[in-house]
């Protein structure tokens, strides 16, 4: 799910759990996920994701969103096609 598309897409430091690549990881029982958005309220965190992991810094804490802006945007180089 996440090493074919880093592949396809020339992401060389992203795609597996190894030492040295960007940790993005998401643990969650899929038995309890529930998505809390609605029509009327869409921006609603969803309930049963205990922790997220993006690029190795902590941002959700045992179901608690900590407000942590690690992640970055990805631009494809030009020479890496």
């Amino acid at each position: 799910m996440t090493q074919l598309p880093a592949t396809t897409l020339v992401l060389a430091d992203r795609g597996s759990l190894e030492e040295g690549m960007v940790a993005n990881v998401v643990i969650f029982n899929p038995d309890q996920v529930i998505d809390k958005a609605t029509f009327e309220a869409p921006h609603q965190y969803p309930e049963g994701i205990d922790y997220v992991i993006i690029n190795g810094q902590l941002a959700v804490d045992n179901g608690i969103y900590k407000d942590v802006r690690s992640g970055v945007v990805l631009r494809k180089e030009l020479g890496n096609i």
